[in-house]
């Protein structure tokens, strides 16, 4: 039985979920595989013959919100191992051609304003980046962590000591999907 301020989360076919005995959650589907512990005191999170139900104790308001969270991330996490997640982002430039390589685990971005030495971004595990042209392309199935590599790759192009009216060079998110 579901409590009414319990939040009910649809597994779909083909996707398992494992609740370990530490508040783990693993979440298993045709693209992989992730895994996270989601803990807070009075929210337990179950299985059920309907799906996963997230459910506080205590219904103050703090619980009641936090057990929407955690009902996001599994959402989230379900929908990483089904569909995947994937940014775009567009790297503009005025004067000095921006040119990108991609390493092990960093973006390399030479000639970002004429600079001599290349600033780099960190890609996060789990994080696959591909360069066609001007166009970047982040894709994974971990939320946080594709949104994070995107994160990393726009603070690096950002511009310092000049006028960014004038100086919009940098690499932006255009679409998420």
């Amino acid at each position: 039985m579901v409590k009414e301020l319990a939040r009910l989360i649809e597994v779909p076919e083909g996707v398992e979920v494992e609740i370990g005995d530490d508040a783990t959650v693993t979440v298993t589907g045709p693209l992989g595989t992730v895994s996270r512990r989601l803990w807070y005191p009075g929210i337990e999170i179950r299985n059920d013959e309907s799906g996963l139900v997230v459910d506080a104790d205590i219904t103050r308001k703090r619980h009641r919100s936090m057990a929407g969270t955690l009902a996001a991330h599994l959402n989230n996490m379900i929908k990483g191992v089904t569909e995947g997640f994937e940014y775009r982002m567009k790297a503009v430039y005025s004067h000095f051609p921006i040119q990108l390589k991609v390493s092990k685990e960093e973006l390399l971005i030479s000639n970002f304003l004429g600079e001599r030495k290349p600033r780099t971004a960190k890609i996060m595990g789990g994080s696959q980046v591909d360069v066609k042209g001007d166009t970047v392309i982040v894709t994974g199935i971990d939320k946080e962590r594709v949104g994070q590599t995107m994160a990393n790759i726009e603070q690096a192009t950002k511009v310092r000591g000049f006028d960014i009216r004038v100086f919009q060079d940098g690499i932006y998110l255009v679409d998420k999907r």
